[in-house]
């Protein structure tokens, strides 16, 4: 299937005033504790090097489910809702992943693609519905001067499926995906952004186009896919109260109407939380993931959300990266991680506890 793309690049600085926040920024923020549900399992491999997962479950059933996570030196891990790994894809470093679903030769698919630092592109595989199996697709190019991609998301918006790269220099790139000549995937360079330092995480909201993005060492900054023109707006700062840097990963959680916009702020290994709300941000509070039968998170750098039902998790589930896998601190504010010879992997929160944690009806 092929999709009609509208050619034309927009360029613009990161000049955007402030945006709307519940409250004042450097206010005391409490943090609760919630305990991980699960986590990933490599046996075969003692040193993965993980950082950012994507969660996916099939509609028709929720324990039809995929956790997916990358390893920035080596490739790309398939696991089941447990943990457990599936399938491997040695396809060389990869950085950010994200998914959606669409079309290809006719057949609805999921569309699987991550920032591939090796080739300096975006990698993509295709997952069947039917038959929860990855097959690895081919690599799309980003332009030469844009270097190394770093941070990356995907988004849908008025019938256009995109890919969102960004790197270390602060420019931010959304190209227009389809399938190309040969049934291979193409993109299309379509909108460009420019903040003024390294970014990483991003995530968009196909309800409304808006793009997200975390400098690291600054904030979150909203960016639209609706109006590529306008200039993008920072919507919380790194205040070492609810954000301390890096701000990392970026991800949406949507329950019963309501939207939440969850930051990884690794610097003191908690997870920051806003609603999206009236065209402002409320402030809901902080959260870490704490010890017990697993091991505590430790300075997160990607995560995920999947809201509604997905394999044991009846109201949805968030995955984090852990910097330290097995670190027996019960307190992951003060676990030291040296990431030296340290195991990292995933690990998944069930929803209910952190609504509960935070007070949320």
């Amino acid at each position: 299937m092929r999709w009609l793309l509208l050619l034309g690049v927009s360029m613009l600085a990161a000049c955007g005033q402030a945006g709307p926040l519940s409250g004042p920024e450097t206010e005391a923020a409490d943090t609760v504790t919630v305990p991980p549900a699960a986590e990933t399992l490599v046996a075969d491999n003692p040193a993965v090097d993980a950082d950012d997962p994507v969660l996916w479950r099939d509609p028709a059933d929720p324990a039809r489910a995929l956790w997916i996570g990358t390893d920035k030196s080596k490739g790309l891990y398939v696991h089941d809702i447990g943990g457990k790994v599936l399938q491997f894809f040695p396809e060389g470093p990869m950085n950010n992943v994200d998914l959606r679903s669409i079309s290809v030769g006719g057949k609805p698919m999921v569309l699987v693609t991550a920032a591939d630092r090796g080739q300096y592109g975006v990698r993509a595989w295709l997952l069947d519905p039917a038959t929860l199996r990855l097959s690895s697709w081919g690599h799309m190019p980003t332009e030469a001067s844009f270097g190394e991609p770093y941070g990356f998301c995907m988004g849908q918006f008025a019938g256009r499926t995109f890919a969102i790269a960004n790197n270390k220099d602060g420019a931010v790139h959304a190209y227009a995906v389809r399938e190309g000549a040969g049934g291979k995937p193409e993109m299309t360079p379509m909108h460009r952004w420019k903040l003024g330092s390294q970014t990483e995480g991003c995530v968009v909201n196909d309800a409304t186009g808006d793009l997200y993005v975390g400098e690291e060492d600054v904030g979150i900054w909203r960016m639209s896919l609706a109006d590529p023109k306008a200039a993008p707006v920072k919507i919380a700062a790194i205040d070492g109260k609810r954000l301390v840097a890096d701000v990392e990963g970026l991800t949406l959680m949507r329950d019963g109407g309501r939207t939440f916009l969850i930051a990884s702020s690794q610097g003191d290994s908690a997870y920051a939380v806003w609603e999206l709300a009236g065209g402002g941000y409320d402030w809901i509070g902080r959260f870490r993931i704490g010890g017990g039968a697993i091991d505590p998170v430790t300075q997160t750098d990607g995560l995920d959300a999947w809201s509604g039902p997905i394999g044991a998790y009846p109201e949805g589930a968030i995955a984090v990266h852990d910097h330290c896998d097995g670190d027996g601190a019960k307190d992951p504010a003060a676990a030291i991680c040296d990431s030296d010879g340290k195991q990292q992997n995933y690990k998944l929160v069930d929803w209910r506890a952190v609504k509960a944690a935070l007070g949320l009806k």
